[in-house]
C-alpha cells in the first residue's frame, strides 16, 4: 500500500530534526547538568549568570552542542550527569535554604554528606531560616520543576507553636481562607486543628495546599496568634518519621514515584 504524503507531518518531523541538529536548549542542558530546574535555569540565563564558550548568554532560545560547547554557571563548569538523587533533610533552626550564603551563615548543603553535595543537589522550594522540618533537595531538574509548579502544588503539613489558644472561630477562619497583608486574594482552603496546649502557648496543626511566602506564619498572624516555633512535618507523601534535626536521607524510588504522582501521606 503506498504511503500518503502529509506535508504538515513531514514539516513537523523536519523541524524537529533541524532543532536537534542545532543542539540542545540551554535550559534543558542546565537541568540535565543538575544545576537547576528549567524554570530556575531561565532566571539564571536572564541574570547573565551563564556563559557559553566564554560569552554571556541571555537569550532563552539559545541552543548548545553538549559535545563541543563549554557551558559555565557563575564561572563553574556545567556538565550533564546521569546520577539523579533526591534527599529529605530535617532542616534545623538557624540554617538558610540556599546553596551559598554571602554572609557566611550555615546553609542546608553544609549539613549533607560531601558525596551528595558533589552531585550538585539544590533545595526544592524554601524554608525560612527560623522554620524547621522537611526540606527536599535534588539534582533532578525535571522533578524539581514538577514539585514547585503551582499546578502540582504538594500538600504541606505544619506543627506551629502559637501564642494563646486559638478559638474554634479562629481555626475556621484559617480553614476558609484569610487575607494576608500585601496580598490581593485570600489564602486557599486549608485544614487546622488543635494538637495540644503548652502552658500559655498551643501546638496547632495546619495543612496547606499552596506555597506563598512565609504563609503559615502570616496566616497565624492574621488570626491573632503569632508563631513561636514552626515545623514542617510533611511534604506530599513524605513525613519526618523520626528523622533527627540536621539529619538527612536519600529518597527511595518508590517515594520519588509517589512524589511525581502527587500522592499524599496515608
Amino acid at each position: 500500500m503506498p504511503t500518503h504524503y502529509h506535508p504538515q507531518r513531514r514539516n513537523a518531523r523536519e523541524q524537529g530534526d533541524a532543532e536537534k541538529n542545532q543542539g540542545e536548549r540551554l535550559q534543558k542542558y542546565l537541568a540535565r547538568a543538575r544545576i537547576a530546574s528549567r524554570r530556575r535555569a531561565e532566571e539564571l540565563i536572564l541574570a547573565g549568570a551563564i556563559t557559553v564558550n566564554g560569552e554571556i548568554v541571555r537569550e532563552l532560545g539559545t541552543r548548545v552542542n553538549p559535545e563541543t560547547d563549554e557551558v559555565r554557571v557563575n564561572g563553574r563548569l556545567a556538565r550533564p550527569t546521569e546520577t539523579a538523587i533526591t534527599i529529605m533533610l530535617n532542616k534545623p533552626l538557624n540554617t538558610v535554604t540556599t546553596a551559598h550564603d554571602p554572609e557566611g551563615r550555615r546553609t542546608v548543603l553544609d549539613l549533607l554528606p560531601a558525596q551528595w553535595v558533589a552531585e550538585r543537589v539544590y533545595p526544592v522550594g524554601r524554608l525560612d531560616r527560623d522554620t524547621e522540618g522537611v526540606l527536599l533537595l535534588t539534582n533532578d531538574g525535571d522533578l524539581a520543576l514538577r514539585l514547585t509548579h503551582p499546578r502540582y502544588e504538594l500538600t504541606k503539613e505544619y506543627e506551629a507553636l502559637v501564642e494563646g489558644r486559638p478559638s474554634v472561630q479562629a481555626l475556621r477562619r484559617l480553614e476558609r481562607g484569610v487575607m494576608l497583608e500585601g496580598d490581593t486574594r485570600p489564602t486557599a482552603p486549608a485544614r487546622a486543628w488543635i494538637i495540644e496546649p503548652a502552658g500559655e502557648l498551643t501546638w496547632v496543626g495546619l495543612e496547606l495546599h499552596e506555597g506563598r511566602n512565609r504563609q503559615a506564619r502570616r496566616m497565624f498572624d492574621a488570626v491573632g496568634h503569632p508563631v513561636r516555633r514552626l515545623i514542617r512535618t510533611r511534604v506530599g507523601p513524605l513525613m519526618l518519621d523520626g528523622l533527627a534535626p540536621g539529619a538527612s536521607r536519600l529518597l527511595t524510588e518508590e517515594e520519588i514515584a509517589k512524589l511525581q504522582a502527587g500522592e499524599a501521606a496515608q
